[in-house]
């Protein structure tokens, strides 16, 4: 029998907080300013210790409804929270950001839970919601990266073509990176935790696996959707007509 996940008490949690303590010394003492690290550090705590207990009620459930709720609200804020590289563009760009999330991440999404794993029923909880967590927030990542170069290239004088070949580049970066240090330098979460709660180690490769390939998939459709979708906003802000 595998060995117990072993349970992790709010002491020991709270040892963590060392060394994120010392980063935002680090920060306070070479910028002079930690507010949007505290800020983000404050909504990470609060938003995963309530989303134990919401995923324990919405498991529980088991709705179709809810379940597609859920997910529409995952897309909804993915969406918004690319577009704070670019705050000032953000309204106008939603648009783009919403539907390259939504067809890059949910074409990939859908393949992976119906014709790969083949759930039953559809809207399996907890392998829906934790997949779709992971395809959201690498398109929004990636979506996030390139609307931050594309405008940074083309405030620096580069054509629209040389700008989203240099903003997709970017935005690969932290995906491809990944896909060369998993197993070398790093054993991703998913794999980690199904090793941790007893999953054979080859079992777990397998699933992670999956993941990169559906990590990689959505943040490159997604990210060539919005750059394409963005095109004509982004030109005409700048006072460029469109070609």
């Amino acid at each position: 029998m595998a060995d117990p996940v072993l349970t992790l008490s709010l002491p020991q949690l709270s040892l963590a907080l060392i060394p994120v303590l010392i980063t935002l010394l680090i920060l306070l003492k070479w910028s002079f300013g930690v507010s949007n690290a505290l800020y983000a550090l404050a909504r990470m705590l609060v938003q995963l210790l309530l989303i134990g207990y919401v995923l324990a009620w919405i498991f529980g459930a088991g709705d179709a409804w809810l379940i597609s709720l859920v997910l529409l609200i995952m897309l909804l804020a993915s969406a918004w929270i690319a577009l704070g590289t670019v705050k000032h563009s953000r309204a106008r760009l939603l648009a783009s950001s919403l539907v390259a999330i939504v067809v890059g991440g949910g074409l990939t999404l859908g393949l992976v839970t119906q014709l790969v794993l083949q759930l039953e029923p559809w809207f399996m909880p907890r392998y829906m919601i934790p997949l779709a967590g992971m395809v959201f927030a690498n398109a929004m990542t990636s979506v996030s990266l390139a609307a931050e170069r594309l405008l940074a290239e083309l405030n620096h004088g580069a054509d629209w073509a040389s700008a989203r070949l240099v903003a997709y580049q970017a935005s690969m970066i932290p995906v491809i990176n990944s896909l060369l240090a998993v197993g070398v330098v790093s054993l991703p979460g998913m794999m980690t935790g199904q090793i941790l709660s007893g999953v054979a180690p080859y079992i777990a490769a397998r699933y992670q696996i999956l993941v990169m390939c559906m990590i990689f998939a959505s943040a490159g459709i997604s990210t060539a959707i919005f750059l394409a979708m963005c095109k004509g906003q982004v030109l005409r802000d700048r006072g460029t007509p469109a070609p």
